[in-house]
C-alpha cells in the first residue's frame, strides 16, 4: 500500500457561522449581530485575503481508523473538509491510513533493531516530519482513541528524544490538530488526549486546535451514514473550519519566523551544562 492517498475533492456546501454565534453553539453573544442576515457567511465574505497564501504549508492527516482500505472510513469523511478548507488556501495535503501499513509496535524509531521482522514506521516518521500541520484523526471506541490512535502517539513518542539542527526536540516548529468521529460519547476526552500527547512531544497547539462529531447515544448512524446529519452539522462544520485556518495560521507564523525561538529550550545545551537562567544550586 502507499504511504499517502490522494485527496478526493469535497463537492459539499458547508455552511459556517461567523461571529454572532457563541463557541460553544448555544446561540448568539448579546451585543453581536446574530440574524441571519448579520451571522450568513456569502461567498465574497468567506473568500481568503490575498495575504493568506499558504501555499508554503504542507498538512499531514493520520487517519487512526479500524478500516482497512478500500473500506469507507466515517473519519475521513470529516477529514476531507478540513482538507477542502487547507487546499482552498493553497496549502498542499496528504493522508495516511495507519492500519494499511505494517507499523511495528514498541517505542523505538525503527523495531527492525529490536527484534521485528519489519517496520514501516520510518517510512512514514519522514513524511510526517516533511510536514509544517500534523492532525491526527481517529474514531471513538469505548468513549476512547482507537487502538492504533495509541500506536501512533506512541511510534510519535518514539521518535520524540530525535533533536533538530537548533538542538531542540525535533517536532519543535509544527502544529497539531486532532479530528475525532463516532456515535458515542467521548470527543472532548479524545481530544484533550490527543492534543495533550502532541504538545507534549512539542508540537504547537493553536486555540479550537480538535473538531468532531457524534451522533445520538447508543447505536446509530456514523458521520457519514444516510439520515446521520454529521455532514451537514453546523457546530462541527463551524469547528472544523476554526481548526484547519488555525493550524495554518500558527503553522505559517513559526515557518516564516524560521521555527520556535532557539533558547532555554535545546535539550543539547541543557546535556553540555547550560541552564538558560535557570537556578543551579551547584554554583552559588
Amino acid at each position: 500500500m502507499p504511504a499517502t492517498t490522494g485527496h478526493r475533492p469535497f463537492h459539499g456546501a458547508a455552511r459556517f457561522r461567523t461571529a454572532g454565534a457563541r463557541p460553544d453553539g448555544r446561540g448568539p453573544v448579546a451585543g453581536r449581530p446574530g440574524g441571519a442576515e448579520a451571522g450568513e457567511v456569502t461567498a465574497e465574505s468567506a473568500a481568503a485575503p490575498a495575504s493568506f497564501d499558504y501555499s508554503d504549508l504542507t498538512a499531514v492527516y493520520v487517519n487512526c481508523t479500524l478500516k482497512r482500505s478500500p473500506e469507507p472510513s466515517n473519519t475521513e469523511g470529516l477529514i476531507d473538509k478540513s482538507r477542502a478548507v487547507m487546499e482552498a488556501a493553497g496549502a498542499r495535503t496528504s493522508l495516511i491510513r495507519a492500519v494499511d501499513h505494517d507499523i511495528a509496535t514498541g517505542v523505538w524509531p525503527d523495531m527492525t533493531d529490536h527484534g521485528w521482522e519489519s517496520d514501516q514506521w520510518p517510512v512514514l516518521y519522514s513524511q510526517i516530519m516533511d510536514a509544517d500541520i500534523l492532525v491526527l484523526c481517529g474514531p471513538i471506541w469505548l468513549g476512547d482513541n482507537s487502538s492504533v490512535m495509541k500506536q501512533v502517539v506512541e511510534r510519535l513518542y518514539a521518535c520524540s528524544s530525535i533533536l533538530n539542527e537548533q538542538g531542540q526536540y525535533a517536532y519543535y516548529g509544527r502544529v497539531g490538530g486532532a479530528l475525532i468521529t463516532g456515535n458515542e460519547d467521548g470527543v472532548k476526552h479524545c481530544a484533550m488526549n490527543v492534543l495533550y500527547s502532541l504538545q507534549h512531544l512539542g508540537y504547537a497547539i493553536p486555540p479550537q486546535a480538535d473538531a468532531g462529531w457524534i451522533g445520538e447515544a447508543g447505536p446509530g448512524p456514523s458521520y457519514l451514514d444516510p439520515g446521520s446529519g454529521g455532514p451537514q452539522n453546523d457546530f462541527t462544520n463551524r469547528n472544523t473550519a476554526f481548526m484547519s485556518w488555525n493550524l495554518m495560521h500558527l503553522a505559517a507564523l513559526l515557518k516564516r519566523a524560521g521555527g520556535m525561538p532557539a533558547h532555554g529550550n535545546q535539550r543539547s545545551q541543557w546535556d553540555a551544562g547550560c541552564r538558560f537562567d535557570f537556578p543551579n544550586p551547584e554554583h552559588r
